[in-house]
């Protein structure tokens, strides 16, 4: 399983034929509150802070090192890190085994390939457990090994997408419609995290589905459009502003 984290600007595997679709991890492909909340509240707990799953939750889909100091700002610095790397430690144990993959999550991971495309997962999550979460689920089938990035927030997801010719970035936070600007690709959201969709409008998204198992037809009606309409044109790439 891959160590390292990821670069966001690391190169592209090679240009699609069609559409490139990335997609947010957790609370957008799978459904890890649980297994978040009990490993940040093992390793908050050793900390001596104690946090409830109301708590946490406003925080699914931060990054880490933010999740730690919105919820024990108490903690100095030096403190945050160890709870950060005791957190890393404790997730594949108390993390994993608990996360599902939502319904139609293995459809709209396969349905750019059906349009000569292809699927990539550019995460928040710490690059290591991204793998880990993706063969739990049984997700990871559909990508390849250069298709998945971890450790990415915001803007620097933005910054991936845009390296690997992303045409559209599916994801449940705000900060997943600023990756999408960031990359010059659409916005489509689902409201499957703590955002529900009125916020996820007023944060600019430019698609609002019910859920992931509406994806494959969005992205089907989007191909077909023409590529001055806002859509690909059949076995094209969208230019990106």
């Amino acid at each position: 399983m891959p160590e390292e984290t990821a670069s966001p600007t690391a190169p592209a595997a090679g240009p699609a034929a069609g559409p490139v679709v990335g997609f947010d991890l957790d609370m957008t492909l799978v459904d890890s509150s649980d297994g978040i909340t009990a490993t940040l509240r093992a390793a908050l707990g050793e900390a001596g802070v104690e946090v409830s799953a109301e708590d946490t939750w406003p925080w699914h889909g931060m990054p880490l090192e933010r999740i730690l100091a919105g919820l024990a700002p108490g903690l100095g610095e030096d403190e945050l890190a160890a709870v950060q790397e005791r957190y890393r430690a404790l997730y594949p144990d108390l993390g994993v085994a608990s996360v599902r993959a939502f319904p139609g999550a293995a459809e709209a991971l396969a349905a750019p390939a059906a349009h000569g495309g292809r699927s990539l997962v550019v995460s928040a999550k710490h690059a290591p457990n991204v793998h880990r979460v993706l063969a739990a689920t049984g997700l990871a089938a559909a990508l390849g090994p250069d298709d998945v990035a971890g450790d990415l927030f915001a803007e620097a997801k933005g910054v991936r997408l845009r390296a690997e010719g992303a045409t559209a970035y599916v994801g449940d936070h705000p900060g997943d419609v600023a990756a999408a600007r960031t990359a010059g690709a659409v916005a489509v959201v689902v409201p499957t995290g703590a955002h529900d969709a009125d916020a996820l409008r007023a944060a600019g998204a430019d698609v609002v589905l019910a859920s992931l198992a509406d994806f494959p037809a969005w992205l089907a009606g989007h191909v077909r459009e023409p590529a001055g309409a806002g859509g690909f044109g059949e076995g094209r790439v969208p230019g990106r502003g």
